[in-house]
């Protein structure tokens, strides 16, 4: 199928069918001149640029009845702000906790010092409450399966106690 080639007097390359010329309109201007109206030099598609008087609202269109537009958001920096000093107790009180996993006395000294954090963190307004919140709770975890642990032993021991307390020998 071929199609009637494009109107404007320009030629496209991938129309495979026989080139003809439109007339030339008089009314339009020859390539490489300036349209009538138009300072010669001057870019009429050029893309504005908002910024460039100093006026950050120069680029911004209003339609009448719309409010006023607002100004530009400020975001702030980057990063954390500094936060109060983390309480030296909490920090203490989780390491006990996690080393309870291995020696199984530190365990419940951790958790208690977890609540003393905890209160004096409540008390001075410093930080590390996460880190109290993680010993207390690591430490009473640790604490019950030690409890578990030695309640498993001594029903071992009393189960080996009684077997062989109960048992009949001949010879």
């Amino acid at each position: 199928m071929t199609y009637p080639p494009p109107s404007g007097g320009w030629n496209d390359p991938a129309w495979s069918g026989q080139q003809s010329s439109p007339p030339a309109d008089p009314a339009l201007p020859v390539s490489g001149q300036p349209i009538p109206g138009q300072p010669a030099g001057v870019d009429p598609y050029a893309p504005e640029d908002p910024y460039a008087g100093g006026d950050p609202y120069a680029g911004m269109k209003q339609h009448p009845g719309q409010p006023a537009a607002y100004p530009p958001v400020a975001h702030p920096g980057y990063g954390y702000a500094p936060s109060a000093r983390t309480n030296g107790l909490a920090i203490a009180a989780l390491v006990l906790s996690l080393i309870g996993f291995t020696s199984c006395i530190t365990g419940p000294i951790g958790a208690i010092l977890g609540h003393v954090a905890q209160k004096q963190i409540r008390q001075t307004g410093e930080g590390g409450e996460g880190l109290a919140k993680a010993a207390i709770i690591v430490g009473w975890v640790v604490t019950g399966l030690l409890v578990l642990l030695i309640l498993f032993y001594v029903a071992i021991f009393v189960f080996a106690i009684t077997q062989s307390g109960s048992g009949s020998t001949t010879y």
